[in-house]
């Protein structure tokens, strides 16, 4: 007989990781469930994504990201609700658009205007964009100069259905690797190596 604790079920968790896995996401995003933070909250959830483009028949990788769901029952003052999500994203970058001191605003309104697009009902967002230009010495001058854009948010979703939460994610993923938006009016970014 094990003397752990057994968590009791969630019923509003559950609800909201059904949600998520019904999401419908992108065909340019590789996605997976992966393992959650078990530290911040009782019950966790967390997806992994990567941007894929087929070139010559062989995949290749344009950014990067993850997303948590965390959930607390008796909630979290600094959440204002039971729920929270935090997400990152990442994408390579053309080094000239890396040097763009708007970058970082038109990043954070990407993620809104994707989440606002799909209509999440969401609450008290924050997060960082930062955008990395980086040269190569040494054992690393082939790599030459780089540059790449990162954004960390979280926000409080006004409910468990975590779908349009999900898909906007996927969505400002895609953006930031320079991919077609789903929608019209959005410029893009050139990722990396990429005219």
């Amino acid at each position: 007989m094990s003397s752990g604790h057994v968590r009791p079920v969630s019923a509003p968790f559950e609800a909201a990781k059904t949600s998520i896995r019904g999401a419908t996401l992108r065909s340019d995003l590789t996605v997976s469930e992966i393992a959650a933070p078990t530290e911040v909250a009782p019950y966790s959830v967390a997806l992994a994504a990567d941007v894929r483009e087929r070139v010559h028949g062989e995949d290749s990788e344009l950014g990067t990201g993850r997303f948590i769901l965390l959930h607390d029952p008796a909630g979290q003052v600094a959440w204002g609700g039971t729920f929270r999500v935090v997400c990152f994203a990442q994408a390579p970058l053309e080094t000239d658009i890396g040097t763009d001191p708007f970058l970082a605003e038109v990043t954070w309104s990407w993620l809104s205007d994707a989440l606002d697009a799909r209509g999440a009902d969401y609450t008290a967002a924050s997060g960082t964009a930062t955008t990395v230009v980086s040269t190569g010495f040494g054992e690393l001058a082939d790599e030459g100069t780089g540059a790449k854009v990162e954004l960390r948010a979280s926000w409080t979703p006004g409910d468990a259905d975590l779908a349009a939460h999900v898909e906007g994610w996927g969505e400002l993923l895609c953006m930031l690797a320079g991919l077609p938006p789903a929608g019209e009016g959005v410029a893009l970014l050139r990722p990396a190596g990429r005219a």
